[in-house]
């Protein structure tokens, strides 16, 4: 028996610039499944996307999936994709498989605490206080360009890369410092400014930490952990009750201190070369 995707819809055209089609997947013209896909406009040219898989549950474990993906990528290579991307949800261990069998690598994870009733204490000597107009600009260029690094280390080209970064900043900071919802809290200890966190609300009951930092001349003292303390102090004095954070793949000292705190992984973001 053959199996092959269909189109079931016209290419489409995104408000945001991407190219998406849906397709089913078929079995000798049987439909048992479908596919999506997509180009990604915010990570430049030449990234697609797979956005959803499903395979009916009687014709699983035959292949199906693994065909379909691949019939997929050649769609992609079609609309000039050289690279692919997918999420996968950390408890779909089928879905995790099967990437791994196609050649998939992790790019990053997500993860996600569930907060406690009362504020976190802080340790001795340390205090939090609000990121001055003075210091935001020269964080924001900088936090630009490790960013636009931290992508290219992970499979984008540099324009990709580059892209990616100026367009999230522009989508999560359209206010600069005065965005809504939008905190950067600096941490200073016994006097010291010794690193700092951003957190944002995602929605009504999630904050969600964009990025946090201890200068290299402090690591090694804890105050990482006590930058996590802050985040989870400023998410519930907005009403928050989870946090949520991203970090890259490879990045073993963040990931055992996001375990240590309470974090579970919630999804695997996960990418291929296409040749």
């Amino acid at each position: 028996m053959t199996t092959t995707i269909r189109p079931t819809q016209p290419l489409q055209h995104d408000a945001d610039g991407a190219r998406s089609r849906a397709y089913d997947v078929c079995v000798n013209r049987r439909r048992v499944g479908l596919i999506r896909i997509a180009t990604m406009p915010r990570y430049g040219p030449g990234v697609g996307t797979i956005r959803a898989l499903r395979i009916d549950e009687a014709e699983r474990r035959r292949g199906r999936g693994a065909i379909a993906v691949l019939a997929a990528e050649e769609v992609l290579q079609g609309w000039g994709c050289t690279q692919v991307t997918v999420t996968v949800p950390a408890d779909a261990a089928a879905g995790l498989r099967l990437s791994s069998a196609l050649g998939y690598r992790e790019r990053s994870r997500n993860m996600v605490k569930q907060l406690p009733a009362e504020p976190p204490a802080l340790p001795a000597g340390a205090h939090a206080r609000p990121m001055t107009d003075a210091e935001f600009g020269p964080w924001q260029r900088a936090e630009i360009q490790e960013y636009t690094q931290d992508w290219i280390d992970r499979g984008l080209t540099p324009e990709q890369a580059r892209a990616k970064a100026e367009t999230d900043d522009r989508d999560n900071l359209p206010d600069g410092l005065a965005t809504r919802d939008t905190w950067f809290r600096i941490l200073e200890h016994v006097g010291t400014a010794v690193g700092h966190i951003w957190v944002a609300r995602r929605d009504a009951d999630r904050a969600f930490v964009y990025d946090v930092k201890v200068g290299e001349e402090h690591r090694g003292h804890g105050h990482g952990r006590t930058l996590m303390l802050i985040a989870e102090r400023v998410a519930l004095s907005g009403g928050m009750s989870t946090l949520g954070l991203h970090v890259f793949a490879g990045n073993t000292p963040a990931l055992r201190l996001y375990e240590s705190l309470g974090y579970q992984v919630t999804q695997y973001s996960q990418y291929k070369q296409l040749s």
